[in-house]
């Protein structure tokens, strides 16, 4: 059953789209406010520590992780997670961690995560993740900030960064306890705790209230220090609750299936971290994956089979990619292409026949899309594991032409925005009402409100209250009625769906005075292979311009397409006439979304790529400006004729 015929029949059950009324609040014409009020009353006492527990207790025998155990996912129930939850709390506390005491996780998305977080809270602390590419100087920072008493890491990669922290620490600090999970980490915990009883676990988690402060979520941040987001138990779960109750119900009706999804975002983020909270409290069953490489998460996807999956525009744009690639490398990259323009009018079509908006696909279309279904889109889903109906985007914006395509394909899409500040989710698309270019409508139990310049204002239950030992800060983004200034620009439409524009500290303003957000011209031109990273630049300068990098796997594919050798000098490919106008194509696409005055006139290819290793992207694939700049001061001053 394809997307549309799901998503119609959902519709068609009529109590579903009638749980959530959002009131949108007009000001001299202009929508400037729209409330949704929650769908899960706010909890007065216990903590998400009591989620295993209550699974325990409710349905014992309930699967509620697959663990990957020797090349296959075993299943993990619901008694077997709490049991293992409360043996490594209880070495936790052995250990010497007090309530409230904080302890460090740094390690990619895995089972022992998992464990280890919900340990944490059962023992009565808090968790500080570290992204697993951290170097020594942001652990010592982060661990120095918050006091964390312990650190548990995965490798010895990790623990070597971990343990150049530590010593720095020494010199004015006491040291926190290091452990190390492929080391047996868990296994010593657990031994360590066997003299603890099971109800020193249970006082332990019996003192938590809402208010209990659970996580120290440390913002990526592209300038600065990384400041930590204190959330509560109760932030955690108004975005939990309310998003299991929003969309649960929904995504079941459409699929008749029993839900199930591959974690692979970096548990460091609140993103992958609510999710696997709100997936718990579901018992919806989770699976983990430590990579989000394309080449290395597929076969993973093949082996799991979800039903969903929650990502970032990357992993979209590397699957589509791929089918192109694939098309090509056998001769048939043309088919493609009328595969995907075929793709992108069906999802269109359909989406406005669904919205009621427009007639449908005709005839001609729905067998055209019939066939490449046979040829093409079968094989996208294939890549998403074979099961996947819907997804969940985050993170940054989706280009819309990508999202009909896999709408296309029979695979929903549902945008959303958020921060760390506002435990994930503040906004998402409804599941019963898609629309395509906008982030969506607020999260139940919260509102959105733009501000007089622009900016898009949060307030609800979700939404952090203070930054960790940096009341200044605080400040600066909570208000006295409680509403947080993300420094994002956006709009609301009549229905009350946000669409985010921009940055705020990111705009650019030429020299003749023209306001640019460089947000929506770089997220179509990264969209468009073979560019890999690039960034939008004319600060004070007389025209718009972009640095280009080009994609690896890309250029790989590029190059053996027309038969020339893989270790072609960038020197050589910068001045290639056919190299230049597939990427001046992928500029005409960014700029049919802004004016002329905002559109990109010149590009220049640079060398090497933007990443989070070379301190150019935060751990969220974000651009650190200010080091891109300085970076590539001299490529700068070339594009402008410097």
């Amino acid at each position: 059953m394809g997307a549309r015929q799901d998503l119609k029949r959902a519709k068609s059950s009529g109590h579903l789209g009638a749980r959530v009324k959002p009131e949108v609040v007009r000001e001299n014409g202009v929508v400037r406010e729209v409330r949704i009020p929650p769908l899960v009353t706010p909890p007065t006492k216990g903590s998400i520590a009591d989620v295993p527990f209550a699974n325990a207790a409710q349905e014992p025998r309930a699967v509620v992780i697959r663990r990957k155990v020797g090349g296959r996912y075993e299943p993990v129930t619901a008694a077997e997670f709490a049991r293992e939850v409360t043996d490594v709390a209880k070495g936790l506390i052995a250990s010497g961690l007090g309530p409230g005491g904080r302890v460090a996780v740094m390690a990619r998305t895995c089972y022992e995560w998992a464990v280890l977080d919900f340990a944490i809270w059962a023992a009565g602390g808090q968790t500080v993740p570290i992204y697993a590419t951290s170097s020594a100087d942001q652990v010592e920072w982060i661990l120095r900030d918050s006091s964390a008493s312990a650190i548990v890491v995965e490798n010895a990669d990790h623990a070597a960064a971990a343990e150049t922290a530590i010593s720095d620490l020494a010199r004015d600090l006491p040291q926190p306890r290091l452990w190390q999970i492929d080391a047996g980490a868990l296994s010593q915990l657990t031994e360590l705790g066997r003299g603890v009883p099971d109800s020193e676990v249970d006082q332990r988690r019996a003192l938590m209230t809402p208010e209990t402060i659970a996580t120290l979520v440390y913002t990526s941040g592209t300038t600065g220090r990384p400041k930590g987001c204190v959330l509560t138990h109760g932030n955690l779960h108004a975005e939990a609750a309310n998003l299991v109750e929003l969309l649960k119900p929904v995504f079941e009706e459409v699929t008749k299936q029993t839900a199930s999804t591959l974690l692979f975002l970096p548990l460091a983020h609140i993103l992958g971290r609510t999710i696997q909270i709100a997936c718990l409290m579901a018992r919806i069953e989770i699976g983990h994956c430590p990579s989000i490489k394309p080449d290395e998460l597929r076969p993973e996807l093949a082996a799991f089979q979800p039903t969903f999956l929650v990502g970032v525009p990357y992993l979209f744009e590397k699957i589509h990619d791929t089918g192109r690639a694939t098309a090509e490398k056998i001769g048939r990259g043309s088919s493609f292409e009328r595969a995907n323009r075929i793709a992108v009018a069906y999802g269109k079509a359909s989406l406005a026949k669904y919205l009621g908006t427009g007639p449908g696909p005709g005839l001609g279309l729905s067998a055209a899309r019939l066939l490449y279904d046979l040829l093409v889109y079968r094989r996208i889903r294939t890549a998403l594991g074979g099961r996947v109906r819907y997804a969940i985007s985050g993170g940054s914006p989706l280009d819309s032409e990508l999202n009909y395509f896999f709408f296309g394909c029979g695979i929903v899409i549902y945008e959303g925005y958020g921060l760390t500040e506002t435990t994930a989710a503040a906004t998402l698309i409804p599941p019963l009402d898609p629309r395509p270019g906008t982030v969506g409508q607020p999260v139940p139990g919260s509102a959105i409100r733009i501000g007089e310049d622009g900016e898009v204002l949060i307030k609800g239950g979700t939404v952090f209250g203070s930054y960790w030992n940096n009341p200044a800060a605080t400040k600066e983004v909570l208000d006295a009625d409680s509403w947080f200034a993300t420094g994002d620009i956006g709009a609301l439409d009549e229905d009350g769906y946000l669409t985010i524009t921009g940055r705020k500290k990111d705009i650019i303003i030429t020299n003749g005075g023209k306001n640019v957000s460089p947000a929506v011209l770089e997220d179509r031109l990264r969209s468009r292979p073979p560019v890999g990273q690039c960034m939008v630049v004319g600060d004070g300068r007389a025209f718009i311009g972009a640095l280009v990098t080009l994609d690896p796997e890309a250029m790989d594919h590029w190059l053996s397409v027309r038969k020339r050798p893989r270790d072609t000098p960038l020197s050589e490919l910068r001045n290639d006439k056919e190299l230049q106008a597939d990427i001046q194509r992928a500029v005409d696409y960014a700029n049919e979304a802004v004016s002329r005055a905002e559109s990109i006139r010149k590009f220049l290819i640079v060398d090497g790529d933007f990443t989070e290793e070379n301190g150019l992207l935060t751990p969220s694939l974000k651009v650190k400006r200010k080091a891109v700049a300085e970076t590539y001061a001299k490529d700068i001053e070339e594009l402008y004729g410097g």
